[in-house]
């Protein structure tokens, strides 16, 4: 299987899924603790809640491996996004709850990693990079979507229950004022949904690496509470009701930030 699935658009729109994937390669299921075999911090079902994607024209690109082969959200050097607060590994060792990945003695040493980062996590990103590149080329301007989901409840990584849309530009960093601005305005006219920006998840490594509004490439994160589209618990059911009701949300969002990136750069600035 391929490390990743490229589906290109005609639009400056970039959406990256980095932990939908839930393939694992040859023997690592039978390594994993029992816990762990389901893959229950897997971004469930993003693919399918995304599947408007082509009427906006966006390039996707998505990950077919487990966030627990590698996590394509984390910076490659160990460091911390979150300094201070529960977070998990490049390579995970961890549920997020705290409950051991591998079987003892299972765990990847220091070679399994590198092969992992050289064979899963470069190629990711080597391609995130080419597609940004050739969007920006052919637009002026690249937009980066970051679609990410998780448990609405996870006491070790955040108190209570989780806002329903979670929007990160890390603080306003990775994207013009005016995108986040646009983004925000829809978001929040959604009142049936709780919403944030830069929360608890304020953007992870791709949204921080690749968001660089000064060279024409803006990044956003949207991590959603799984409770917001679909059943919080195996088989993690996904709700078709629910996920009409959110896609209407999220088309708007994200209309709303294209729409502030084509005023921009057509000089339109409102």
């Amino acid at each position: 299987m391929d490390v990743f699935t490229l589906t290109r658009g005609s639009a400056p729109l970039v959406v990256s899924m980095p932990h939908s994937g839930t393939a694992l390669p040859p023997g690592l299921a039978e390594r994993l603790s029992e816990p762990a075999g389901g893959l229950p911090d897997t971004d469930w079902h993003i693919p399918e809640l995304y599947d408007f994607l082509e009427t906006l024209g966006a390039t996707v690109i998505r990950a077919n491996y487990s966030r627990y082969v590698i996590d394509l959200n984390r910076d490659p050097t160990g460091t911390s996004l979150y300094p201070g607060q529960a977070t998990t590994e490049l390579v995970p060792t961890t549920l997020f709850d705290g409950t051991p990945i591998y079987r003892e003695g299972a765990a990847p040493n220091e070679d399994e990693i590198e092969q992992r980062r050289t064979g899963f996590y470069d190629p990711y990103h080597r391609a995130l990079t080419e597609t940004l590149m050739a969007t920006r080329m052919e637009h002026g301007y690249a937009l980066l979507w970051d679609a990410h989901s998780i448990a609405s409840e996870v006491p070790r990584l955040f108190e209570g229950v989780l806002p329903d849309l979670n929007l990160g530009t890390n603080g306003g960093e990775s994207c013009d004022r005016m995108i986040e601005r646009w983004a925000v305005k829809a978001m929040m006219d959604h009142e049936d949904y709780a919403s944030i920006v830069n929360g608890r998840f304020k953007g992870g490594f791709i949204t921080r690496a690749f968001g660089r509004p000064s060279q024409n490439i803006h990044a956003l994160q949207m991590e959603i509470a799984q409770s917001a589209y679909m059943t919080e618990a195996p088989p993690w059911a996904f709700d078709g009701d629910k996920a009409d009701r959110l896609r209407s949300a999220l088309t708007d969002v994200m209309k709303a930030a294209l729409d502030a990136a084509r005023n921009l750069y057509s000089g339109e600035v409102k």
